[in-house]
This record gives structure tokens, sequence and C-alpha cells, in this order.
């Protein structure tokens, strides 16, 4: 479905480019994701033979992809956040469109307005005509990759997916920070690449396979210098796969580039291809299952370990919000990684839970940040954006529903109860405990007491210290009431209602969704 949208739309594009809004072709976008969800959704109730709904897995394909309920749950989820983000390029259509009326009358004042370069606004840009189907190549190349079944489907499936994120990352061309940070992306993506390529080219040679069926029955077969050579070259792929994710110690680069993206793609990053890669894990790892292999659970937790570690102290001193929610992004695929390691169905039950979660929570974060943008008080320039945590100073005067909202995310991502968020680390911590990772699960209590501060720290700036300056009327937008009344007549503050409810009411009826997670890591063991 989504596929067939892309070339629909690239041939419409091509036809009719002059006649076709951005706003027009992004809800265009948002429909097809949609109905690939409804679509999707009916294929996990299809009846294929005996084996009932999708029983051990179908092949398609030729067997280089294997569809299964996880993967086509996960397909569902993978569309439903991303039309959620896509909701939120309706705002920054919106926004861009007012910008550029605003500086044409700037023009005709002969007011030069200020340059577009470190300090533009990620928060105003205004979204090309192109960037939908650059989304839509993402979430191809996303639900390809979690259903690959063959060492040539997963390497296309991930460039698809990494290509089209790094067009995302310089999606606002007039920016030099932004365009630096997609180079930056774009040659460090390139190295995991390779990486991983290194990985799977030695597989081929060592065996001669390419399938992940064939693999498995010769690991499980085999326990000779064979089976050691697919270890290493599987552990050459893990490290690529970390490298995309951003996970410690291999997270620099998402420190540089998440603050000088725009917010909007911000939040693709942060969220879309942790869903993939980490469920790709989730399927991969039966190479380990089988033998039993110490390396692979090592390289996970010590992965695991640093990313706590770095996750929670590198934020004590971040006053940009984008790169302090870069590091809170690193501690919760830390905790993420710590039930991958453990690998039994306790833990694979609270990864999906938690995985689930924390990206709808994620993107409710970036969606607050972006109404905010659009609420704070211009001082300066038209580009003014939000990008320091000083920023927020006094807020809840302006807006006191956008600050409550932004507080439960904060106190979710924290695990303050009884929020969602407490729920997952309370998962998490039991598997791991469980399981007897005691080392691990101490370092995940006394990490996340540590995170807790950065987030309190930004509720202290929004209740606890003065606006400063004074809010006043800006001659060019209007007055920070009437921006705010306009915001607020956006479907967008509709979301956010709903996840922030979805947030605090979770408590009350667990039920449909830790029932979907249970179903879900059933089907991965029984199959």
């Amino acid at each position: 479905m989504v596929f067939l949208s892309i070339i629909s739309l690239i041939i419409v594009i091509g036809l009719k480019s002059s006649q076709i809004s951005s706003i027009n072709l992004n809800r265009v976008a948002i429909i097809v994701l949609l109905l690939s969800g409804v679509l999707t959704l009916h294929s996990m109730y299809f009846n294929y033979g005996e084996g009932g709904q999708l029983g051990s897995g179908v092949g398609i394909f030729n067997g280089l992809f294997q569809v299964t309920q996880i993967t086509q749950g996960i397909d569902l989820f993978i569309y439903i956040v991303g039309a959620l983000i896509l909701l939120m390029s309706e705002t920054q259509v919106n926004n861009g469109l007012q910008l550029n009326k605003e500086e044409l009358e700037l023009n005709r004042q002969n007011v030069v307005p200020p340059p577009l370069g470190e300090g533009s606004n990620p928060n105003s840009m205004a979204i090309i005509g192109e960037y939908p189907i650059i989304v839509l190549f993402s979430v191809l190349g996303m639900t390809l990759l979690i259903s690959s079944y063959d060492l040539v489907s997963f390497f296309l499936s991930i460039e698809l997916q990494s290509f089209a994120l790094y067009i995302l990352a310089t999606v606002y061309r007039d920016s030099e920070s932004a365009t630096s940070a997609g180079l930056k992306y774009f040659l460090l993506g390139s190295l995991s690449s390779a990486i991983i390529l290194l990985g799977s080219g030695l597989v081929y040679g060592f065996t001669g396979l390419t399938s992940f069926e064939g693999l498995y029955m010769l690991c499980s077969l085999s326990k000779s210098m064979a089976n050691e050579n697919i270890e290493f070259c599987v552990l050459l792929i893990i490290v690529g796969l970390l490298f995309k994710m951003a996970a410690a110690p291999f997270h620099n680069w998402s420190i540089s580039v998440y603050p000088d993206v725009p917010t909007l793609v911000t939040a693709w990053l942060t969220t879309m291809p942790k869903i993939s890669v980490l469920v790709f894990i989730l399927e991969f790892q039966g190479f380990a299952v089988l033998n039993n292999w110490s390396t692979y659970t090592l390289v996970l937790s010590i992965s695991t370990l640093l990313s706590l570690i770095i996750g929670s102290l590198g934020g004590l001193v971040q006053y940009n919000i984008k790169r302090l929610l870069a590091y809170s992004t690193i501690s919760h695929v830390g905790f993420m990684l710590l039930v991958l390691a453990i690998n039994t169905i306790s833990s694979i039950e609270a990864f999906l839970f938690y995985l689930l979660q924390y990206s709808l929570v994620n993107t409710l974060t970036f969606f607050v940040l972006i109404a905010f943008g659009l609420i704070l008080p211009i001082t300066k320039n038209i580009y003014s954006p939000l990008l320091f945590i000083s920023q927020l100073k006094g807020q809840y005067q302006v807006n006191p529903l956008l600050c409550l909202s932004l507080v439960i995310v904060l106190f979710s991502l924290a695990g303050i109860p009884p929020l969602v968020g407490f729920f997952a680390k309370l998962e998490v911590l039991y598997s791991s405990m469980f399981s007897g990772y005691y080392f691990l699960s101490i370092i995940a209590i006394i990490t996340s007491v540590i995170s807790a501060v950065y987030y309190l720290r930004v509720i202290r700036v929004i209740y606890f210290e003065s606006l400063s300056p004074p809010i006043v009327a800006n001659a060019t937008r209007g007055t920070t009431e009437n921006i705010s009344n306009n915001y607020c007549e956006n479907f967008s503050s509709f979301i956010i209602a709903n996840l922030t409810l979805l947030v605090i009411l979770f408590c009350l009826n667990p039920n449909i969704l830790l029932h979907s997670v249970h179903l879900l890591t059933l089907s991965q063991f029984l199959t």
C-alpha cells in the first residue's frame, strides 16, 4: 500500500506539481498511513491455512521477507505514530506559509529579515512539497526492515530507511546548522552501514548463505569454526545497528545532529528508527538463542550500561532542550536493550510495552514543544525558536494547560507513578531482577533517579521562575494570546489532549495494551 502510494504520488507531483499544495500532499500521506494501518490490522486476522492467523509466519518474495504477528503488529504501530508526526507538520506548513507572508510584508517595508543560520528557527520551517514523500519512503524502509528474512533484503531495507532520514535531516535547506547536521548524519550513518555490510559480506563468504532460515539451520547443526565465524559477523552487524539507533558508546553523532535539525525532524529521528531497528534485533537474535552466545549478551549488556549512565549524567548539564531530550533518548534505549539482552518471555513483553509507550510519550513531547514554539512571545525576530530551557520561564501564566501537558509528559519519562512510564520501567526492572541481572537493575534504578533531576529542572523553570522578558504584542504576528488561541483551534491540540489523557489514565484500564503486548510476545516464542 505504501509503495503503491509513493509511486502514485511521484507521478502526480511530476504532472501536477504546480497545482498541489504542501498541505494537501501532507494530508494525503496521513490518509495513506492510516489506510495502510487498517489493511495491516485486517491481515492479522486473515486465515493463512492450518497455522491459523499467520501461524508461524508467512514467507513472501521467495523468502526475502517473513510476515508474522509481531511484524504486522509493529507495522500497525509505525503507521499510527507516523501519521501522528505528520499531523505535527500541518502546524509547520501553516506556520511556514505565515512566515513567508510576513517576510514579503517586511520586504515591502524595506525591513531586512534576520538571516537563516545557526540561530534560525527549526520550528518555523516551511515544509517542502516532497517532505511527505520522503516520510513515506522512510516508513516503507522501516516496515520492510522488521520483516526482513535475508541479508540482502535486510541491508536494502535499512539503507532505504537511512537515506530517507539523511534527506529529512537536511530538509531545512536555508539553515547552515541543519545542513551541517545532515552531513554529519550521512557520513557517520554511512560508516555504520559499512560495518553492517562488512558483517553481512563475511557471513556470505564463510557460509555461502544469505537466508536467515538457512543460517539458523547451519548454526543449529554445526558447532565448528564456521559457527564461530558467524558469531563474529553477527556481532559486527549488531554494532552497526547500535550505531544506527544511537546507543552508547556509539551515540555522539546524535548529540550533534538532533539539536540542529528542525524539531519536526528531531521527533522523527528520536522515535521511528528506534522502533524498526530494535524490533529487527528482536527478530535477529535467533542466532544467539540457538547457540547461546555469551558474547552477544555481553555486547548488549555493555551498551545497556553505557547508555544508562551516559544518558542520565549527560543530560544534567544541558541547557538546550533538544540536546537534553537526545540524552533522554539514549537513557531510554538503555532500558530497552536491557530486556533485549535477557530474551525471556517476560523480558520481551516488557520490551514491547516499553517501546510502544515510549514512542507515544516521546511523540507527545515534541507535539508540546512545537506548540510552545508557536505561542512563545517574540522579542527579537519572527524566526526565534524554542531552543533553550530558559525560554520556558513562567509559561504557566501564558498557557497553563499546555504547561500541564508538558509536566505530565516529563513525569512519565522520569517514571513517576501512576503514569504509563512508571509501569514500563517497573516491568523492565521486574524482568531483569527475575532473570538475575541485579547489577544492571541497580544501575537502571540509580540512573532513572538521576535522570529525573533534569526533567524536574524543566518543570522548575516553567513554574518557579518569573517570565522574562514580559509578554508584549508583536506588530508582525499579533499578540501571544491570539497566537495561543489560533493554535488551540488546530487539530494538534486535540491530539495533545488525547495523548496526555492516555498517559494519565492508562492505570485505570491497562488491559488493552498489556494484552496486545502479551499476545505478540507469545506469537514470537511459539513460532
